[in-house]
């Protein structure tokens, strides 16, 4: 019964992470690769991407308390991880990258640091547990 109960537990946390936009189809294609011999496919990418994440954040604040600012370089690491997080299917920190790359083309130093701290926040695994611990692995 309690099996039950934490499979429910998670395709409901998962529906929900789909319905406030999160993830996207990616994320299902990852976990269409998860099979039998790997069962904890989708597990290990999340917990990769989110430790390159926090240590391309912390990279890029850095980068971006310099003086005079590389908006060339801070470009360069936003597309690496706008391409990160696109390979795992986080939708709305892609978009932030794509908002980071913008501001970076205007200069725009502002913008970046409050979509920097908007990133954070989308990227931090307590946000989104559910997809860390799939179905298949509570059997």
């Amino acid at each position: 019964m309690e099996r039950n109960q934490l499979r429910r537990q998670v395709r409901l946390m998962r529906q929900s992470l789909f319905d406030q936009g999160f993830l996207d189809e990616q994320f299902v294609q990852l976990e269409e690769l998860q099979d039998d011999a790997n069962p904890n496919f989708v597990e290990e990418v999340a917990t990769l991407y989110y430790r390159d994440s926090s240590r391309s954040l912390q990279i890029l604040e850095q980068a971006l308390q310099r003086n005079p600012r590389d908006f060339n370089k801070l470009d360069n690491y936003m597309q690496q991880f706008k391409g990160s997080s696109s390979s795992i299917g986080a939708k709305k920190v892609k978009a932030d990258c794509q908002q980071f790359r913008e501001y970076c083309n205007a200069g725009n130093a502002e913008g970046w640091q409050g979509k920097l701290g908007q990133s954070r926040h989308h990227v931090d695994p307590s946000n989104q547990e559910s997809h860390q611990q799939p179905e298949s692995s509570l059997d």
